[in-house]
């Protein structure tokens, strides 16, 4: 993302709300396994760390995740192109209920019910937790300059949870003032809500939550500046 931001000329300040921390000693069920769904990239690049298996069959949540299991050498992967409902449509498209269990390698928190809702029409879903992602405990001191000093105009938001940490951050360093000059260009309606408990100048949401809407609704925003 930051290369693609780069190229449009944009400078960009790389803001880590969540650091990912695989789980020591994590063991990977992959018996019976059909398929592998992840949610994340960061799922993609823990479940890499944990093992050289990379035939099994990929689905992914959206193109971002999907670019991240390519880049691991899985030697299938499909991206269902938006969020849970549309890969668990993907998914019965794909794959048949009694073929196998369907492996679901995810942090200690996820977003949505995709086992409930993959269960619901037959399915088997294993969860294996695998990262931790841990909250920022503050802005570095680069950040919090850019900030009061008007540097940054417009935050890229991915995650509910991401987008919450940050607005959490910016409420114990007294910089709701400084994020009122800002705008925030969210990834779904979601992660909107989870950034609404601060005044923005504006709140900008991808119509598809996928990173090239987010990148097309930034080349609409600048177009019109």
């Amino acid at each position: 993302m930051v290369k693609a931001l780069e190229r449009r000329g944009i400078e960009v300040f790389v803001c880590p709300m969540l650091t990912i921390e695989i789980t020591p000693n994590a063991i990977l069920n992959l018996d019976g396994v059909q398929g592998v769904l992840f949610t994340s990239a960061n799922g993609v690049r823990a479940f890499a760390a944990l093992t050289s298996r990379r035939d099994l069959p990929v689905y992914a949540v959206g193109d971002r995740t999907a670019a991240a299991a390519t880049e691991e050498r899985f030697e299938t992967v499909e991206s269902a192109n938006g969020d849970a409902e549309k890969l668990a449509k993907l998914v019965s498209q794909r794959c048949v209920a009694t073929d196998g269990v369907l492996l679901h390698p995810a942090g200690t928190t996820v977003a949505g019910d995709l086992a409930g809702r993959l269960g619901a029409d037959g399915y088997a879903v294993r969860r294996a937790v695998i990262y931790e992602a841990r909250q920022a405990t503050g802005f570095s001191g680069e950040i919090r300059m850019a900030l009061v000093d008007q540097e940054i105009d417009l935050i890229l938001f991915y995650s509910p949870r991401s987008a919450a940490t940050f607005v959490t951050l910016a409420k114990a360093a007294g910089l709701e003032t400084a994020c009122e000059n800002l705008e925030a260009l969210c990834l779904s309606d979601a992660v909107a809500s989870a950034a609404d408990s601060i005044m923005w100048r504006r709140v900008l949401v991808a119509p598809e939550p996928t990173q090239a809407s987010l990148l097309a609704t930034l080349d609409e925003r600048r177009e019109r500046q």
